[in-house]
C-alpha cells in the first residue's frame, strides 16, 4: 500500500510541476540558474518582475498542495494519529520526493526533453551537474528531516 501512495505522491508531483509550465517552459523559468533567468530577459521573453511572481504564486499552490496531500495520504488514508509513526511515514514521502525531483524530473525529463529548452537560450546549460544534483539532494535530505517534523505535528493535531 506504501509504494501505491509513494506512486501517487510523486505524480502529486509530476503534475504540479507539469501545470506550472502550461504555457510552456518559459512559465517555470523560476526553475532556471540565474545565467539563463538574465538571459532570458536580456532577450525579451520576460521580466524580472513576471519570473519573481510566477514563482510566488507556484511555490504558495505547491506547498499547500504537496502538504495537503502528505497530510491526508499518512493521517485520512492510513488512519495515522500519533507523532512517531507520523513523522517515519513523512520523512520516507518527503525523502522519496526529493530523490525523486533530482533523479527523475531533473535528470531525466529536463535533461533529456526539448521542452525544458528556451529559444535564445540553446547554448546555455540549463539543469545542473550530476555534482551539482547530488550536493542539493542531500542537502535537501537534512532540511526534510526537520520538514517531517512539521508534517508529523499537524497530522498529530488533525487526525
Amino acid at each position: 500500500m506504501v509504494i501505491l501512495q509513494l506512486l501517487i505522491y510523486c505524480l502529486v508531483f509530476t503534475l504540479m510541476v507539469r501545470f506550472s509550465v502550461r504555457g510552456g517552459a518559459i512559465d517555470g523559468l523560476y526553475f532556471y540558474p540565474k545565467a539563463v533567468q538574465d538571459r532570458a530577459i536580456e532577450i525579451g521573453l520576460t521580466t524580472r518582475e513576471t519570473i519573481n511572481r510566477k514563482r510566488k504564486i507556484f511555490m504558495t499552490e505547491f506547498y499547500i498542495v504537496m502538504l495537503v496531500t502528505l497530510v491526508l495520504i499518512i493521517g485520512l488514508w492510513n488512519h495515522i494519529s500519533d507523532f512517531k509513526t507520523a513523522y517515519l511515514y513523512a520523512l520516507l514521502f518527503l525523502e522519496v520526493m526529493n530523490w525523486y525531483d533530482g533523479i527523475v524530473i531533473d535528470e531525466v525529463w529536463v535533461r533529456c526533453s526539448k521542452f525544458w529548452v528556451l529559444p535564445g537560450c540553446e547554448d546555455m546549460p540549463y539543469v545542473q551537474t550530476i555534482r551539482q544534483m547530488l550536493k542539493k539532494r542531500l542537502f535537501l535530505t537534512l532540511i526534510w528531516v526537520i520538514g517531517a517534523a512539521i508534517v508529523a505535528g499537524i497530522v498529530a493535531m488533525i487526525f
